[in-house]
């Protein structure tokens, strides 16, 4: 045993003995709202995790902080927002900066043995050490010995999208399902009205139940394990989801199909604060996923560290409860589109900061889906209802605002009425000021941050070591104006000339936005001399977009020749959203689509938009705007 462990054993006044300290177990879910008997749905069979619910506390406010995996689970082990450490984009690779650590380093340096089992998807590199053991056969039954105090971890994979989308997969975790359990696809009443009534949407919906219930089956395996050795009272029990359901529109969304999820925890008698843990206890309190480390911290004794921006929401000396909850998308695999959300109890706040792309971008995984193609199907033949419609409308609101206890589907945006001003401006404030709190990077485009990290290390500390005490500021301000209109474009100008190419970036994206001929010629000069790639390409999409494609296409070309990973794809993109213009460069782009060892997956998301925009320009009808 190290001796800080033995001294902190040996000493520490606050920390209980082994025996009175609680062990914790984490039963987390992969892509599934709450859709469970305990939640009120009236189709789902979860007789494991109702009964959990009856004994413990059921959250019915709880959130993650992005739409998708990744994004979450590197604030979950950190207990800090991924556009913080630069963990924002799906399928990027950060370097936590020294101080900031996966929260289980703490809870092993007081005596807890530490599981995983077994995903983990932080992207980031764990530090050596951050679990006692983290496989397929990780298990709190390999601790030392029975007095060591465990903190575990068991990840059920079946209900992840794929187990929709495959039948396959789907056939193989539901297996065991008995007739009772299965579910009539005619027969569930709950399909979202964004949805087109189809024999493949309920198929898809049918399945997303089903798998829910293998889930319930697997959750119930795991209470009884530790009903069987005896530490059913002297484990706490967390059931979570990584976010909300693997379907369109809520799976990468910030709707509540995206990001509410269930969580239940059940704290035997010997462990509860006064008021805490009460069986059968429903609270609407706000939770975020990256409350989740710190409070398992609380309850095992151990002081958060103050960098932290999760809260502990169980054990002594709570803080204030959260007003809001805040979430965020960045790069969903292929695509970009930075969409920010704010909540508290009743109303949603979300900030499109690219509001000239469609909802539905095409992105290879979830095109597989039979719900998105029948979406994409009924939208070809004009047989979508209006809400279904919707989001293949050609740009998106700037700002969306929704009353989400009456309308908890968030159909009838209430950004421009009149009534809802106050509510909307509330909400846009505490969105500015976590954005500027947090120092959020997703608003500095990736090729530039991927930069700065190979300089300083990682990219927390670029804008907190920042010797430009203002940069933030103007990177947040020169966003917002990117999408405020034509008022803004002397302000984007004056943007274009900043010292800072995050600045830049933002100024050419708005002023293409508004297709501002008068900055033509500052334009032009931009995409010429900029010494940052991603800014010469932004130039060149809002010169495309004033009509003046001849004299941008050969930056986007030589770009997406010469540019590292992320800024091959920022070429791509604009390649593919700029459609007939970008036709004379059709070889380059066809040259482009060779993989690459030296870049990420050997550059497939390149390829993937290109195979796209080539498709389109080669004569294949296209689905989608």
């Amino acid at each position: 045993m190290k001796l800080q462990i033995l001294l902190l054993l040996l000493f520490s006044p606050l920390l209980a003995p082994a025996a009175d300290r609680p062990n914790i177990l984490w039963l987390s879910a992969e892509d599934i709202s709450p859709h469970l008997g305990c939640y009120g749905d009236p189709h789902a069979i979860t007789p494991a995790l109702d009964q959990l619910a009856s004994e413990g506390i059921r959250y019915t406010h709880a959130f993650t902080t992005a739409g998708v995996c990744a994004p979450c689970r590197s604030g979950i082990i950190t207990g800090m927002y991924q556009t913080s450490l630069g963990t924002h984009h799906m399928r990027c690779r950060a370097i936590l900066p020294e101080q900031i650590q996966p929260f289980t380093k703490q809870l092993q340096d007081v005596g807890y043995y530490c599981t995983n089992n077994s995903k983990t998807d932080y992207q980031f590199t764990a530090p050596a050490g951050t679990w006692d053991s983290s496989s397929g056969k990780a298990h709190w039954k390999n601790r030392p010995d029975e007095s060591t105090p465990f903190f575990a971890v068991f990840n059920f994979t079946g209900c992840h999208e794929s187990g929709i989308a495959s039948a396959a997969k789907y056939q193989s975790v539901t297996s065991k399902l008995s007739p009772a359990e299965r579910q009539d696809a005619a027969a569930l009443t709950t399909l979202p009205p964004y949805y087109p009534d189809t024999p493949a949407t309920r198929e898809d919906w049918k399945r997303n139940y089903e798998l829910i219930t293998a889930l319930d089956h697997w959750c119930r395996g795991h209470i009884q394990d530790l009903k069987e050795a005896g530490l059913y009272e002297n484990t706490i029990i967390f059931f979570w989801s990584d976010h909300g359901v693997g379907l369109p529109r809520g799976k990468r969304w910030l709707y509540d199909s995206g990001t509410h999820i269930p969580l239940i925890v059940r704290i035997p008698e010997p462990f509860r604060q006064p008021n805490q843990g009460i069986p059968g206890t429903i609270t609407d309190e706000l939770i975020s996923s990256i409350d989740l480390g710190p409070t398992v911290q609380r309850l095992a004794g151990v002081e958060t560290p103050e960098h932290v921006q999760g809260r502990a929401f169980l054990g002594k000396r709570l803080s204030s409860q959260r007003e809001y909850v805040f979430a965020a998308r960045d790069r969903m695999d292929e695509r970009y589109d930075i969409i920010r959300m704010v909540r508290d109890k009743r109303y949603k706040y979300i900030r499109n900061y690219e509001p000239l792309k469609t909802f539905y971008q095409y992105m290879n995984t979830p095109e597989k889906g039979a719900t998105m193609q029948a979406l994409r199907q009924g939208y070809l033949n004009d047989q979508l209802s209006e809400h279904a419609a919707f989001f293949f409308s050609p740009s998106k609101p700037v700002e969306e605002l929704y009353d989400v206890s009456l309308d908890p589907h968030e159909l009838v945006n209430l950004a421009t009425n009149s009534a809802h001003q106050t509510i909307l401006k509330r909400l846009r404030a505490a969105h500015i000021q976590w954005v500027t709190d947090t120092k959020d990077l997703g608003l500095i485009a990736e090729p530039i941050l991927i930069t700065r990290q190979e300089i300083i290390g990682n990219q927390y500390d670029i804008l907190r070591g920042s010797e430009d005490p203002t940069l933030y500021q103007r990177v947040a301000r020169t966003a917002l104006l990117a999408s405020a209109g034509a008022e803004a474009d002397s302000m984007l100008i004056d943007a274009l000339s900043d010292n800072d190419a995050a600045v830049r970036y933002w100024g050419a994206i708005g002023l293409g936005n508004n297709a501002q001929q008068a900055a033509s010629k500052q334009l032009t000069k931009m995409m010429q001399t900029d010494p940052a790639s991603v800014c010469r390409t932004a130039a060149a999409r809002a010169l495309c977009r004033l009509g003046r494609p001849r004299v941008a296409l050969p930056i986007l070309a030589k770009e997406l020749k010469q540019g590292s990973q992320w800024e091959r794809l920022h070429a791509a993109i604009v390649l593919d959203e700029i459609d007939e213009q970008a036709r004379p460069v059709v070889p380059e782009m066809r040259a482009a689509l060779t993989p690459r060892t030296d870049l990420y997956a050997n550059g497939k998301y390149v390829i993937r938009v290109l195979n796209r925009a080539l498709n389109q320009l080669e004569g294949t009808q296209r689905l989608v705007p």
